[in-house]
């Protein structure tokens, strides 16, 4: 029988002592970041400065200098009460990895122990790399891979009940030096990205020395009592509800979003936050989600390698946290069906080393060329290479996420908004009109203030949306590492930013040439040139990429056809997503830029198939065994349950003396001939189920991925539907799992 109300019971708030006057974040903000600050106060400046030269793409350190940071670092650590180290790192495996060290080494002196750290450590270290996923870069019995120390993003601290550890962001490489992580490439990006972006600053006079992609990462996660999610096995190893009905009440009221958060919750986000804070982590906003028990946490912008990072850092708070307050933070991508699943909304800009935003429009955008021209680089940087990004958004997890409403659908399309529409279409024609400023947005009533209208708004449906100074890439799943998708970004907005450059560069050249006779011109004559030839080319390149363009619906029904008249991908397959990875187009973009050599391609397409077919067959045999172990034994019972009142009813239907209803007899054998269809079939369809997953055995990983696609999971959904039908069916008291009313609601 189900135990379910005695969780019920016991569902309650850990107990939280009362803070009356917090401190004020500035006074511990980064407190265990060995941040620039504290470095600049414990070595001499000559060697911070050396090591800021070689944070901007200098020369690299020396070893003294490394010896000398290294040891700084050390007392900064031990000063706080770490007594280990670790390279922390982002392996393929979409999860960070650390290995820690101890600081001691043997006093030979004087015998006993000494705290040491060395450049040497500092800069490489050696894991054991052999359970690592490489794609086939390397053999299993080749253990030797190395990390080494990635100075552009700060060491931190890390804290449990009985001790710290210091942990230095690196890089994963082969013992051949190619990349086994996914920071790497992303570091790789941001050079590309830089040097096409100063590059073509230059073309319009400016001095930019660097440029770097910038992001703020809005996550969203769910909560439920950790007694709700240790009585459900689908979620403890597959990550999501493989079985559950609807709740009556779910999200349709929508009373849940930007809601008053629960107390329990609220205890929780604070917590979370100041650990964030600590870390450096610049959390800003939190909030409720769509969905009950769904919520979101976002920062303010930052570099996108540091983003990356304290992303990543900022999960594994939110988990670790989580359990301290009695629950479970679920960072699936669609934990629970029928509800909005959770998304990781990747807001992506570019900033020069003087602070000023690329994609900042200005008062009139139509007179802001160099913004007109990072734009359409943008726009054309998606129409050709829009299936990359969605390889780099695919996942098993979010297969099930996109499409649906809280989420864009797989086919890839740009939503730049009315105003930037017009003036997109006015350069493609050659028809340049004076723009107005931005308009006031007058509410009407004189008690509040008038404000900036944006020059667009927000399309929620889109997948890749100009939001104001920055796009917003909404189809990266809640669990995933934004590195892949930020590296992708990077590399093919710097590819056209590097087309669009050489094409006006020919242009003004043809120009100056053919104005070769006529010397001094003045400085309008001569900027009259670079507006008519930076306009031309625009006007080029939006002709050949508008079609990636779509201001409408992207839920309508009317858009996939659309999108296929268009030539637009439509890649639902997470396996046949991954192929733009590997094609001859992409292998030659990502090799002209150094961002990926063929050989990490190739390794990233089978370790994504891998993972990918991993993750469904895990899922497949967590529903096999928890249907076998709990639902059909509950089912059975209750079958058995039923057949004796059946029978009672039906020997009492015999006895003339008692006036029973007509119909009553036939309608509880109804209701028993639909519980034992339910359970028949639910047997049926896990006997082919099984056979099914036989037959993978010996099948290809390419085969494999998309038999699993193609027929386990329909398999697997048709066996849901049987078993959430007997949940609505049987009584509570046999029912065995928590329900979706009982986990999105009681908290």
């Amino acid at each position: 029988m189900s135990n379910r109300s005695d969780i019920t019971q016991s569902v309650a708030p850990v107990f939280c002592s009362k803070v009356d006057t917090p401190p004020p974040v500035s006074s511990y903000y980064g407190v265990n970041t060995f941040s620039e600050a504290a470095m600049q106060k414990k070595v001499p400046a000559e060697t911070f400065r050396a090591f800021k030269t070689w944070q901007e793409g200098g020369a690299v350190i020396s070893p003294a200098q490394a010896d000398e940071i290294a040891a700084a670092m050390k007392d900064w650590a031990v000063e706080r009460g770490a007594v280990t180290y670790s390279h922390w790192f982002q392996p393929m495996t979409g999860l960070t990895a650390e290995k820690h060290e101890g600081f001691i080494c043997a006093d030979k002196d004087n015998g006993g122990v000494i705290e040491q750290f060395t450049g040497n450590k500092l800069i490489l270290g050696e894991p054991d790399a052999s359970s690592f996923p490489s794609g086939g870069i390397r053999a299993t019995f080749e253990a030797r891979g190395y990390t080494a120390w990635d100075p552009s993003s700060p060491a931190f601290i890390t804290e449990v009940a009985l001790g710290k550890t210091l942990c230095i962001p690196s890089i994963f490489i082969s013992y051949t030096g190619d990349a086994l992580d996914k920071k790497l490439p992303l570091l790789r990006s941001d050079a590309a990205i830089s040097k096409a972006a100063v590059d073509l600053l230059k073309i319009f006079g400016h001095k930019a020395k660097h440029v770097c992609s910038t992001c703020g990462i809005e996550q969203e996660y769910f909560l439920i009592d950790n007694s709700w999610y240790k009585k459900r096995p689908d979620l403890m190893l597959a990550g999501r509800t493989l079985t559950g009905a609807p709740s009556p009440k779910g999200q349709q009221l929508e009373d849940q979003y930007y809601g008053s958060i629960k107390e329990r919750v609220l205890n929780y986000m604070h917590d979370v936050c100041g650990e964030a804070f600590k870390l450096g982590i610049p959390v800003t906003t939190r909030h409720n989600e769509v969905a009950p028990n769904q919520y979101e946490f976002a920062p303010i912008f930052e570099r996108s390698n540091l983003a990356a990072d304290n992303n990543l850092l900022l999960m594994d708070v939110m988990k670790r946290t989580a359990l301290r307050h009695n629950l479970v933070c679920l960072l699936h991508e669609k934990p629970f069906a029928g509800v909005n699943g959770s998304g990781k909304h990747v807001n992506w800009s570019l900033a020069d080393d003087r602070g000023n935003n690329l994609l900042n429009p200005g008062d009139t955008p139509e007179e802001n060329l160099l913004f007109l021209t990072v734009l359409v680089s943008v726009v054309r940087a998606m129409h050709k290479h829009s299936g990359l990004l969605r390889a780099a958004a695919a996942s098993a997890g979010n297969e099930r996420r996109l499409g649906a409403n809280e989420a864009p659908p797989a086919i890839m399309s740009v939503f730049l908004g009315e105003q930037l529409t017009k003036i997109i279409s006015m350069i493609e024609s050659g028809k340049m009109e004076k723009g107005k400023k931005q308009g006031f947005v007058d509410l009407g009533v004189s008690l509040l203030p008038q404000f900036m209208r944006d020059t667009t708004d927000r399309n929620r449906t889109s997948p890749f949306a100009f939001t104001g100074a920055k796009f917003e890439f909404r189809t990266l799943g809640s669990s995933m590492n934004v590195s892949t998708a930020v590296t992708v970004i990077n590399t093919i907005v710097a590819d056209s930013m590097a087309v669009i450059g050489d094409k006006i560069k020919k242009e003004l050249s043809g120009v100056k040439n053919g104005k070769s006779g006529k010397d001094g011109r003045d400085t309008k004559e001569a900027g009259d040139d670079m507006i008519a030839a930076v306009l031309k080319v625009l006007g080029a390149v939006i002709k050949e990429s508008k079609s990636i363009l779509f201001e409408g619906n992207n839920y309508s029904s009317d858009w996939a056809g659309e999108a296929k008249k268009r030539g637009l991908q439509n890649a639902a397959l997470s396996p046949a997503a991954f192929k733009s990875f590997i094609a001859d187009d992409a292998i030659a973009l990502f090799e002209r830029h150094k961002v990926y050599s063929k050989t990490e391609l190739l390794s990233r397409y089978n370790i994504w198939l891998d993972k990918y077919e991993k993750t469904l067959d895990i899922e497949a045999r967590t529903l096999i065994e928890m249907v076998n172990t709990q639902v059909l034994p509950s089912a059975y019972a209750y079958q058995s349950d039923m057949a004796s009142g059946l029978e009672v009813l039906r020997v009492l239907s015999d006895d003339m003396t008692i006036d029973m209803v007509d119909g009553a007899l036939e309608d509880r054998k109804e209701v028993f001939g639909t519980l034992t269809a339910d359970i028949y079939y639910i047997r049926k369809n896990l006997k082919e189920l099984d056979a099914q997953m036989k037959k993978t055995a010996g099948m290809e990983l390419e085969e494999k991925a998309a038999f699993f696609f193609t027929v386990i999971q329909p398999q697997m959904d048709h066996i849901r539907r049987h078993v959430d039908a007997l949940e609505c069916t049987m009584p509570d008291e046999f029912w065995p799992l928590p329900k979706y009313r009982e986990m999105l609601f009681i908290l």
